[in-house]
């Protein structure tokens, strides 16, 4: 995994947090949910695919 990745995967958690923050301020609760939500998903569609690079590499390593 390369550190680029962490800084994308950080930097969504910072622009998320930041835009949670100003929709809860100015009274737009569930839009802020909603972006968080996004926010969440848009990380973890990332990690999947590591995730399953990783699960590629194990299968070779091992023989399976």
């Amino acid at each position: 995994m390369d550190v680029d990745m962490i800084f994308k995967i950080a930097a969504i958690g910072i622009i998320v947090a930041i835009l949670n923050q100003l929709l809860i301020r100015s009274g737009r609760e569930d839009q802020a949910l909603l972006t968080t939500i996004a926010g969440l998903i848009v990380a973890l569609m990332m990690i999947i695919t590591q995730i399953s690079d990783l699960f590629s590499t194990i299968k070779t390593t091992f023989g399976l």
